[in-house]
This record gives structure tokens, sequence and C-alpha cells, in this order.
């Protein structure tokens, strides 16, 4: 969330433009330019002013900025104020004459000196900014109060800023709510949005929310990218507004059509997710490259996930190590994480551990807990860095502590197998627990297996049950097979033959040796299933392919005795067929 800025010099020029327009009215819808331009040579002030404005802004002339500070000089050098405002500003700009703020400066104290209210605040910002003369808050204060005190709404909210901060005057939130109240009232934007910004954080004024959008509100209305892209914020989270995520979508795209990154940001996860919008990932894409091409790294890490995942973008893992880089290159975790993986991978760059583990340290270093985790598994392995279990388990405990359910588990399996650490089953336990109740499916299977096993718990088949269902209706398939296995021997559970198939089919659709050679058995003798002799050959012929097993070749050869060719062909041709995650019937 931004707080909303000054006028600050790249903005100034829409005050001049504000008061350009307002003496432009002063000028007759019909006009004669020579009879202005006759007067003007004849030196008079009026009339050389308005031969300035209108070279300046290009009514019933060609707009030539030379001319128009031609003319602004000439009237200028007579006193007059307004010319000597608008000279300064083409002086500020480099507007039809060299760019120099020192020159710009002179202008605006000469027509700030006559009175001229929107030459002070202008002097005022040169003196804050430190530009054209030196830098001095005291005198930015005392510009921004006559210009205040005189009642312009631009000097109030400049002053109120300035007492925010406690700049060139003490800090006291009480008189900047003061003078943001007064410009606000004024109808100005910028002190619109100050003031929701003082009651949004109790500045100076007791907190309420429901000031802070009304505000917020006002400006956002009259086009203020800050308060647009606060307001969208507020109706995203229901803080001072009912929580309105189509309302929220409509003001951060108003800020983000303005070039706004943090509302581009939004906008694009606001598509992505389809929060207030319908969802649309091509369109999130577009909102999320918008903010990455101005250098948000958040936009650059969600754009480059998008082309990793191909979502709403052709799957281009170049493309994502390119978005990665630039979000790592700015320092941000995850993209540092993310380009370790792509290296660690090799997807869209080189296979690179060493340069995975350079990027993984880098966000772990920031505290990042998937840094941490990889990182330490690189450590574990002895890949890109030396093999150091110690090292392995002293970044698992980082990220663990902080709550991230594979470090935890990570640590858990070097307590339980002596790795880095004492061996000490309990300890296994306590992390697998953490790391489980948060819901994380290998967790869930290894303290199912402690339980199983009576290791640093108390033998407990019950328990073990439990925490491998947990586990196996996420799919892991280890806790499928064990619960199979519970199932069939009733233990923990009531003894269920059907619910072991079941079981052990999950496992073994997914290409578990163990789950396919269980099944096999359970076909071969008719338990949970029907009989079947060529579905029996199948399962266990799976298995023995994958693991050279004694005990599967002699189940095959038993089940071979009770076949006839027929059969043995079918099962074969059906095994030829299978793939992970093909069942039975999709072999038929």
């Amino acid at each position: 969330m931004r707080k909303n800025g000054k006028m600050a010099n790249n903005s100034q020029s829409e005050n001049h433009n504000r008061d350009i327009n307002i003496l432009e009215q002063a000028v007759p819808q019909y006009f004669d330019v020579a009879s202005i331009r006759k007067a003007a040579e004849q030196g008079n002030v009026d009339a050389q002013f308005n031969m300035g404005l209108l070279f300046q802004v290009g009514k019933g002339v060609k707009q030539d900025y030379e001319e128009a500070a031609k003319w602004y000089r000439q009237a200028a050098n007579q006193g007059d104020s307004h010319s000597q405002l608008n000279l300064g500003m083409l002086h500020e700009l480099g507007h039809g004459v060299p760019q120099g703020y020192k020159e710009a400066s002179r202008w605006y104290r000469k027509a700030a000196e006559q009175g001229d209210v929107i030459g002070k605040n202008n002097l005022g910002l040169l003196y804050e900014e430190g530009l054209g003369v030196p830098q001095d808050y005291k005198k930015a204060a005392s510009w921004f109060r006559e210009a205040a005190e005189l009642g312009f709404p631009h000097g109030k909210n400049n002053l109120g800023l300035l007492y925010e901060e406690g700049l060139g005057v003490p800090q006291d939130y009480e008189e900047a709510a003061r003078w943001y109240r007064e410009a606000a009232e004024q109808g100005i934007a910028e002190g619109q949005g100050n003031l929701g910004r003082i009651y949004l954080f109790g500045f100076g004024v007791p907190q309420d929310y429901e000031e802070a959008a009304r505000w917020y509100h006002k400006a956002a209305e009259q086009g203020d990218v800050d308060s647009q892209q606060i307001l969208g914020w507020l109706c995203e989270i229901g803080q001072g507004v009912p929580q309105d995520y189509k309302v929220a979508a409509k003001w951060y795209r108003k800020a983000a059509e303005q070039g706004d990154a943090d509302s581009q940001y939004s906008l694009g996860l606001f598509y992505q997710n389809g929060m207030g919008v319908l969802q649309d990932y091509e369109e999130a894409a577009k909102w999320y490259r918008e903010a990455a091409e101005q250098g948000d790294a958040y936009s650059q890490l969600k754009l480059g996930l998008l082309y990793e995942r191909a979502h709403g973008l052709p799957q281009d893992y170049k493309e994502a190590a390119r978005w990665f880089r630039k979000a790592a290159e700015q320092g941000y975790a995850h993209g540092q994480n993310n380009l370790g993986l792509l290296y660690k991978k090799g997807l869209g760059v080189s296979l690179d551990y060493e340069e995975a583990a350079s990027w993984f340290r880098k966000a772990a270093e920031q505290g990042e807990t998937n840094g941490q985790t990889n990182l330490g598994l690189l450590y574990q392995y002895g890949l890109g860095v030396p093999l150091d279990y110690e090292e392995a388990a002293s970044w698992y405990r980082k990220s663990a502590e902080q709550g991230d359910v594979y470090g935890q588990n990570n640590l858990g399996l070097l307590y339980e197998q002596g790795l880095g650490v004492s061996l000490d089953f309990k300890e296994a336990a306590s992390w697998y627990r953490k790391s489980a109740e948060q819901g994380d499916a290998f967790g869930q299977n290894n303290l199912g297996l402690l339980y199983e096993q009576g290791l640093g718990v108390s033998l407990d088949y019950e328990e073990a049950a439990r925490w491998y269902r947990k586990s196996a209706e996420q799919g892991n398939v280890r806790s499928q097979s064990s619960l199979g296995w519970l199932y069939q021997n009733g233990q923990g559970v009531q003894q269920n033959y059907n619910e072991a198939a079941k079981w052990y089919r999950m496992a073994a659709e997914q290409g578990n040796a163990y789950a396919q050679s269980k099944l096999g058995v359970l076909y071969f003798k008719g338990k949970g299933v029907s009989k079947n002799y060529v579905h029996s050959h199948l399962w266990i012929n799976l298995a023995a392919s994958q693991d050279e097993n004694e005990s599967y070749e002699s189940m095959l050869d038993l089940v071979d005795e009770l076949m006839t060719p027929e059969q043995i062909a079918e099962a074969q041709r059906l095994a030829n067929l299978w793939e992970p995650g093909l069942s039975l019937d999709d072999l038929k």
C-alpha cells in the first residue's frame, strides 16, 4: 500500500496547467490574435501575458514554447506575476528554454514575493527537494504556509506532509491532519488521499476505517491512482467497506490502467484466482506482464510461474527462468528459490546443482522456508555442495521452526536415521507430528509408520491406521499400501478384504510394486475381489518387472500352473498395455 505522494516535480505541471486553464478562461472565446499581438508589441503587459498563454497552449496559434517564453519574459520583466510563474514553469520543464531549476526558482520567487500562491507553493517544492536552491525544509515549510494561509489547497496538503514527516517543522500528526482536512474539503485529491491515510493508521485522529475509505473514495473518483489502489485493497479485505471483490477489481483496474504496478499485480491475481472477475489466466498474464515490465518483483515471479505451469501462456521454461531471474536479482527470495529449482531440474537452464545451491542459499539466508528446505536437500545428498548431514539438519531446522511441513518432515527423517543428529525416534515422531498435523501426506505416512512399529511412540495400530488414512486419501502411495495391509490383516481396523483390495489397487495403479503383488495375491485367492487368474498374473508380473524379488517369481510360477496358454497371453498383453495411472478398466 503506497503513501500518497507530495506534489512532486513530475506533477508540478498539473498545478501550472490548472492555473493556465483558469487564466485561459479570461481570454474571450472569440478574439483577434493580431490585435493582441499589436498591443503586446506596444508593451501592454496583459497582452504580452496572453500571447505567451496562447503560444503555450496552442490556442489561435500553433503551439510554440519558445514564443511563449519570449512573451512571458517581456511581461515578467515588467513585474507580471502570472508571467513570472509560467516562465518559471517553462524553465523547470525545459519547454522553449534550457531546463534549469535555478532559473525556475528565480522566477517562482519573483511571483511568490508578489503574493502568487502557486509561486509560493512551487518555490516551497524546490526547497523541499533541493532543486535549484539548497535543500531547506524550514524554508519549504515557510513558503507552503504562506500559500496555505492564502487558501491554496496544494500548499495546505504539502504543509501537512511536512508536519506528518517532521521536516522543517516539529512532527505533529494533529497539525498534519488539520491541513490535510482543509485541503481535502477544498476538493483536491492529494489532500483527500492523505486524509484517508491518516484515518487508516490513526495518525493525529482516531483510527477510523470507514472515514478512511470515504476520503479515499473521494480522491479515487477524481482519478488519484494511489487512492484507487488503496480503495481496491480496502474493498478486497473488507476494511471500512463491505468486502466486495468486484468493486475491488473495479478500482484496481482504474489504477492499473493508469500504470500503477501494485494494482496491475493485484488485478492479475484476481484474474488468476477468479476473484471478482471470471478466472482468466491469459488476462492474469497480461496484467502481471504490465507490472513485471515496470520491475515489480512479485509480478515477475507470477509471470514466471504462469510460463512454468502453462497457465494462460505456452509452457516455456526459458521464459520462466528469465522472469524468475529478474525477480531474484532484485533480492526477492521466492524468485531466488524458484530459479534455484529450475537449475536443480535443468529446466530452461543447464542442469547445475552448484548454481541451484547458490540461489537456494540466497533465499534461505533471507529466511525463505522453501529455500532453506531445498538447500538442506542438496546438503543431504551432496548435490552442488559437499555431502553434510549436519548442515542439512541445520537448514531443515531453520525451515521447520518456521512451520514449513517439508522441513519438519525431512528433519524427522534425519532423526529417525541418525544422520547429522543423534538417532532419536521420539524427536523424529515430534517433527513428523508437526508436519502431519498441518496436513502433509509425507509426515502423516511417516508418523503412521512409527506407530505401526512402536518407535518413539507406543505401538498403536489404530493410530497408525488413522495417520495412514489421512495420507492415503491425499494419494500417498506408501500409505495406501500400508493401509491395505492393515485391512488385510485386521491390525488397528476390522479385517476387511474389500477395503484391503481398494487401497492396494490405488497404490498399484500408481506403480507401487508391493501393492501390485498384494493385489495379485487377492485376485489369486478371490479375497475382496472375484478370483481372476489373468488379473492376478497381470499385477504380480508388473511387480516382478520392477523388483527382482524371488517371491514374485514364485508367485508367478504358481499362478501360471493354473492358467491356460490363452489366459497367460492375455495377462501379458494387458501388462504390455499398462502404464502408471491406468486401471484395469482402462486396459479393456
